[in-house]
């Protein structure tokens, strides 16, 4: 579509939930970072479309970060970044109106220009306007960051969305936590984890919770294991610097998979509204065992130390797979697996139930039953979010032979699939509009952090692993006798809609 071309029309994004029905209230969004790769990749075209659907008509957008440019260098990048990394066109009258709500201001002009960038935006927004200053920075600028809104004298009426690691362990998150408390209360930080945001995390809520087919077999009782695996093929993306002071486990496991795991296994909340589920969410975290190290494999892709800016006797691992337990009722002696690396031979984002086996098999030796692992359902995070239960059935056919079958199904096969919102997205709209429930809280954080004391301060040593592997070969003894669920003995049926 060419820029003469007729604009393309924004449909309503996404299906409103009850509280939906009030409008959101005009935001001022400074975005922090913004032209670092997140703010490149997700938050600029996240933020085109929020604009540019009917959720959040009315928008300013502020950036600020190091580098030196004007309101038009800003407008030129975000053209870029759209063009890239968007999912949906924008241009002609949709791009013009974007671009006329974008302005810039380095970092370097100081507390006193921003705070005059923003009541400019204020001003064109009316009254009731509000602020989200969302902070795409690293964990040690997030300070500084604070400070400058302190001194710009925005904070009154604003909302601050942080993006991870929320420290690198119990004493840190507690520090950063303390200092963020002297500058905003709790219930306006907003600590993201983009995983959250996506369609198939909350399909666990609606799955687990609106049908009586599953919440009763929901438990010990019926469920063998959990795997959570989330491998992906990228590597460093030069992100050396960040990545030899985390590694996979501060990067993915405390601030993903964990809180993924906590979905999975989490209390019915007394109702579908944020503080009633951050408190199950952190009652599974209060509950889950101080991880052992000896449940723990980490590994270093071969070839790691060789890259730029890695130490050449690095530590640091690329790899981690672990198992948890969790310490109550409905879980005792169930075992979570989770895996996650860097240079993996697919990116895929499972999880993956497996159900106890039937206590007494009827059916003859060679019938086929157990062959293929125990019955399972499977949740895919990928953005096409699918979802599959598998179980043996009989082949058609003369005798007694069974195979694993399996019932899928994917959004995309719903006449709502369009209107899903990508997860940041999401989440930035449930920040605007003071929305928790897929957000951390400080006490679930500093749970995490307590309970990974036993490994990060006796960390085993890294093995290496082959670049497009599944990892250390000792991942296997780690799930004995279970096995893993990647690479699937099966590959997704594609909609033929």
């Amino acid at each position: 579509m060419s820029a003469n071309d007729e604009s393309i029309a924004y449909p309503h994004p996404g299906a409103r939930r009850p509280y939906d029905t009030e409008p959101t209230a005009p935001h001022v969004v400074v975005l922090f970072g913004a032209t670092g790769d997140l703010g490149r990749r997700k938050l600029l075209p996240g933020l085109a479309h929020l604009t540019l659907s009917d959720l959040t008509p009315d928008v300013q957008v502020v950036g600020t970060s190091l580098e030196e440019m004007d309101d038009e260098g800003f407008r030129q990048f975000a053209r870029k970044a759209l063009d890239e990394f968007s999912t949906k066109p924008v241009e002609g009258a949709d791009w013009e109106e974007f671009a006329a709500r974008l302005r810039y201001v380095p970092q370097s002009a100081g507390p006193d220009a921003l705070a005059s960038a923003v009541r400019d935006a204020e001003e064109q927004l009316g009254t009731d306007v509000r602020r989200l200053h969302y902070l795409s920075v690293p964990p040690k600028a997030a300070r500084a960051v604070i400070k400058m809104l302190s001194e710009a004298d925005l904070v009154e009426g604003s909302r601050v969305v942080m993006e991870k690691p929320f420290g690198t362990d119990l004493a840190s998150a507690i520090e950063l936590n303390d200092e963020i408390h002297q500058t905003f209360t709790e219930d306006q930080i907003f600590r993201i984890d983009h995983f959250l945001g996506k369609e198939a995390a909350q399909n666990i809520l609606a799955f687990r919770f609106a049908n009586g087919l599953f919440e009763p077999i929901w438990n010990r009782t019926f469920i063998d294991h959990v795997q959570i695996d989330i491998p992906e093929t990228l590597g460093l993306d030069n992100r050396a610097e960040f990545y030899e002071q985390t590694g996979a486990f501060k990067d993915m496991v405390v601030t993903h998979l964990l809180q993924v795991l906590a979905f999975v296994a989490m209390e019915p909340p007394t109702a579908l509204e944020p503080r009633a589920i951050s408190e199950e969410k952190n009652k599974v975290f209060r509950s889950l065992q101080p991880i052992d190290p000896r449940h723990v494999v980490r590994g270093q892709y071969a070839g790691y130390r060789d890259e730029p800016g890695v130490s050449p006797d690095s530590d640091t691992e690329t790899f981690i797979a672990l198992k948890c337990e969790i310490d109550n009722w409905r879980w005792a002696d169930v075992p979570f697996y989770l895996r996650t690396g860097k240079r993996m031979a697919e990116g895929q984002r499972i999880i993956s139930i497996a159900f106890r086996e039937a206590p007494k098999s009827m059916f003859p030796a060679g019938s086929g039953v157990g062959s293929q692992g125990p019955d399972h359902l499977t949740f895919d995070l990928a953005d096409a979010s699918k979802l599959s239960l598998s179980f043996y059935g009989k082949r058609p056919g003369p005798g007694m032979r069974l195979e694993k079958l399996s019932m899928q199904f994917a959004t995309r096969e719903t006449a709502e699939a369009d209107d899903v919102l990508e997860a940041y997205q999401r989440l930035i709209l449930d920040a605007m509009r003071g929305d928790h429930t897929l957000f951390t809280t400080s006490e679930g954080i500093e749970s995490l952090w307590e309970r990974s004391a036993p490994l990060l301060e006796n960390p085993p040593m890294v093995k290496s692993y082959a670049p497009d592997s599944w990892g250390p070969n000792a991942i296997h003894q780690l799930i004995a006798p279970h096995a893993w669920r990647l690479p699937f003995e099966r590959t997704w049926r594609e909609s033929h809609r």
